[in-house]
């Protein structure tokens, strides 16, 4: 009877003893789970940059990271692609913290918006933000139109919101929107849009540590130290999505795939310029459509690829050619024209590439222009202005056989021409040739 109390004892005493081990002995790994997720975020807001933001919040959502920090320079980019963004950061149960760094960058425009979204607002000394009025189609601003004041009255509410779920400046968003105003590190601090100033991202993670915010999770207590900190990369897809949108890319792949078409067009059976050529402009099309690009700009573009295509079937001496290249340089320029957004063609970047294109057109042209003025050289019409000689004499009103290239054919002549007379070809008539006879030495 002692021994099953014993035993009884054993099995009720030593259970939470061991449960309370393994507690002990588990937490270590637990809490080594957890770590801060950091990426770099530069450049425009585009398809891929937003792809890439919001896949990282997912798993740091999934992963139960301890926050997301985004370090941030961007002069703005697309409103589809920040609002997608914006979304992904309200939706999200860990904290997202964007650091506008390091001296020097910028949170312009949509990367003003998207600072306003963040759990945590930071900005290092030196940097700026703001400028966030929309801008049209091209980089225009018609303050007149009915549609810019609705997409401006719009965007103004979006940033007002914002900015009033992170308790932060209202006005000033607002005035960022509308007025295009523009803070430093300090006078956004002073303003109430952003929480601190960091030099450092340990300056930044020191301020952070025991910080509480509100997430779609409820309130949520920061804690960084001793934390981890994972810096992520894009992945391959999301790498040539955010290479392909950029204007300098874009204009490349247009240039390459049309000189591509070209030189497939006007020397048929190349076939790998061809290919090369349909890819890139593919690739181009896309880039386009990722980026906010000139209307006018566009239909100059495809006007010049027109002027190029008849200048294969219509004899014009390259005057379509040189048409084509001008509306091509000005519809290039004008495609990516909006400054306010980084949306612009760099000059030392384009100007190279388009003289070597320009270049390698009119080339094209020439050598095209001279085979069409070249002697024929092959086939029957390439006997003539070729020299032969009478094996028949040619009668008045009669045939005779002439011998040209080593073959026999029928001949006749405006004049009787006994056999051996040496005779020039003048002319074809079916598949009789014309001929005359050669001026002798006393002539």
């Amino acid at each position: 009877m002692i021994q099953a109390m014993i035993s009884r004892f054993l099995k009720l005493g030593l259970m939470p003893v061991i449960a309370v081990m393994l507690c002990l002995a588990f937490t270590p790994l637990i809490g080594e789970s957890a770590q801060i997720r950091s990426m770099t975020l530069s450049g425009s807001v585009n398809p891929g940059s937003a792809a890439w933001f919001l896949r990282e919040l997912d798993e740091a959502n999934r992963e139960g990271d301890t926050l997301l920090l985004v370090e941030l320079d961007t002069p703005g980019g697309l409103v589809a692609s920040l609002r997608q963004m914006v979304q992904g950061v309200l939706a999200s149960k860990v904290p997202v913290v964007v650091y506008v760094a390091p001296s020097g960058a910028q949170a312009a425009s949509a990367g003003a918006l998207l600072l306003l979204s963040s759990h945590v607002a930071v900005m290092a000394p030196g940097t700026e933000t703001g400028a966030a009025h929309p801008v049209g189609l091209g980089g225009q601003i018609d303050k007149e139109s009915v549609m810019n004041t609705k997409i401006e009255n719009d965007l103004a509410a979006f940033a007002r919101s914002l900015a009033q779920k992170r308790g932060r400046s209202q006005q000033w968003a607002e005035r960022a929107v509308r007025e295009s105003i523009s803070s430093t590190a300090s006078e956004a601090l002073e303003a109430g849009v952003i929480d601190t100033v960091a030099s450092r991202r340990e300056e930044l993670l020191a301020f952070l540590d025991g910080r509480k915010v509100e997430t779609a999770a409820g309130e949520v207590t920061i804690h960084t130290k001793g934390v981890p900190v994972l810096q992520s990369e894009p992945t391959f897809r999301e790498k040539v999505m955010m290479t392909i949108a950029d204007p300098n890319i874009a204009a490349f792949l247009l240039l390459l795939g049309i000189a591509g078409l070209y030189f497939e067009l006007t020397t048929p059976g190349a076939i790998f310029p061809g290919v090369a050529g349909v890819i890139s402009l593919l690739l181009g099309a896309w880039a386009m459509q990722l980026l906010s690009v000139s209307v006018t700009g566009l239909l100059l573009i495809l006007l010049a690829i027109i002027f190029f295509a008849l200048e294969i079937f219509v004899t014009s001496g390259g005057v379509l050619a040189i048409a084509g290249l001008v509306a091509l340089f000005i519809g290039s320029v004008m495609v990516f024209d909006a400054p306010e957004i980084g949306m612009t063609i760099n000059w030392w970047f384009f100007l190279p590439l388009f003289l070597s294109f320009s270049a390698g057109v009119l080339l094209l042209v020439f050598v095209v222009l001279r085979s069409t003025r070249r002697k024929v050289a092959s086939g029957i019409e390439g006997l003539v202005g070729e020299a032969g000689v009478i094996e028949k004499g040619i009668a008045a009103g009669k045939s005779g056989k002439v011998f040209v290239h080593g073959e026999l054919w029928d001949a006749t002549a405006a004049v009787p021409i006994p056999a051996g007379v040496q005779v020039t070809v003048t002319g074809i008539d079916g598949m009789r040739l014309n001929v005359k006879p050669n001026p002798t030495k006393e002539e």
